[in-house]
This record gives C-alpha cells, sequence and structure tokens, in this order.
C-alpha cells in the first residue's frame, strides 16, 4: 500500500483578485504562504518519498512551504510541465467576475466543460491528454514500488488526473471543483487502485 497525495496549490496573487492565471508565473500571496504551511501541518505524520509538482512558481513554493513545516527539505522533488495548469489563452489576465457578466453561459463553458474550446487556449480534456500519460509513466511506477508521493499542482491539472484516477465521466466532471489548497489523500494498493480517500481542507 502507498500514498498518493494531491495538492492544489494556495492562493497567489492573481487568485486574490479573481483573474485567469493559466500559464502566467505568478508568486503566492502572503495569504497563499501561510495556507500552504497549513497544508504542511495536516500532511505531518504521511512519510513522503517523493515529489511532484508543475514548473510554475505558485505551485512550487506551496511545495517549499509543506516541506518547510513537515521538515522534509530533503524530500526528492520533480519538476514538469505536464503538471502545468491549463492554458487559458485569450482568457488569461481577464477577470472572472466581469467575463461572467459579459459572457453568461459560455463563461461556465469556458470554465468547467470538459472539451469545450478557449481562444489560443487548453481545454480540460487537452489537459487530461498531457498529465494522464505523465502520471501513468513517472507517478504510478513510484506508487507501484510502495513509494508515498506527494503531488503539487493546480486546479485544472488535477482535476484531470481525478477524472482518470476516480473514472469520473465527461458529463459529470464539471461538477468537480478542487479548493485552493485541498488536499486528496488515496491510499493506493500495488496496481494503483484507490483503496481509500479523504479529503482536508486547511482552515
Amino acid at each position: 500500500m502507498a500514498y498518493l497525495v494531491l495538492v492544489r496549490h494556495t492562493e497567489s496573487t492573481w487568485n486574490d483578485i479573481d483573474v485567469w492565471t493559466g500559464l502566467t508565473d505568478i508568486s503566492l500571496s502572503q495569504k497563499g504562504r501561510e495556507k500552504a504551511q497549513k497544508c504542511g501541518e495536516l500532511l505531518q505524520g504521511i512519510p513522503f518519498d517523493i515529489a511532484f509538482t508543475s514548473v510554475l512558481r505558485r505551485a512550487r513554493q506551496t511545495l517549499t512551504e509543506i516541506k518547510l513545516v513537515i521538515e522534509r527539505g530533503d524530500l526528492s522533488v520533480i519538476e514538469d510541465p505536464a503538471l502545468n495548469e491549463r492554458d487559458y489563452g485569450d482568457l488569461t489576465g481577464k477577470n472572472k467576475v466581469e467575463m461572467r457578466k459579459k459572457n453568461g453561459e459560455q463563461y461556465l463553458k469556458w470554465r468547467r466543460s470538459w472539451d469545450y474550446p478557449i481562444p489560443h487556449g487548453e481545454s480540460l480534456k487537452d489537459v487530461y491528454l498531457r498529465i494522464v500519460p505523465y502520471y501513468k509513466e513517472k507517478i504510478l511506477p513510484e506508487l507501484q514500488r510502495g513509494k508515498n508521493v506527494l503531488v503539487v499542482a493546480h486546479g485544472n491539472s488535477l482535476r484531470a488526473l481525478v477524472k482518470f484516477l476516480e473514472n469520473i465521466s465527461d458529463k459529470d466532471i464539471p461538477n468537480l471543483e478542487i479548493l485552493l489548497g485541498e488536499i486528496i489523500i488515496y491510499q493506493m494498493d500495488q496496481n494503483g487502485k484507490i483503496l481509500n480517500k479523504q479529503i482536508k481542507n486547511p482552515v
């Protein structure tokens, strides 16, 4: 049995002003740093063997704060763009509240649908098609060796991964939301099958 722990990065400076960030490399806010430390407190007691994160600063900073709290500065970390947030294309940097007022139903399709295209950006399906092969090639083998794995990434890259892990349908995936700083703890068997799931959210 092994642990697979997924953590969405905590608040960035652009989350704070409610704009689409996508691949823009934004840092955590002070509130985000403090919440990341609380994530670390919730993860104390799990003996991690390896961690994976995206190449984007807000995910890497969240992981750094977690490592400090769990006193695992020695934890091996692999960074890869396969774990990056969805590319929001022409929506990047736009305010979500304003775009919802202006675009109505299309806003929800952009934000939550499975394969609705964003101009010059990615759909959730596109993210799925890059993260699932990476999971199978790089992360799953660690779990099969009995290693406890920590993955710190983004709302949509984690939604895509959870869709695969839990076999969520295309129809139901719009209902899945992963909050900033949310922790999903899976216990996995040697074949990568989920034995147990727990969700924690830092207060």
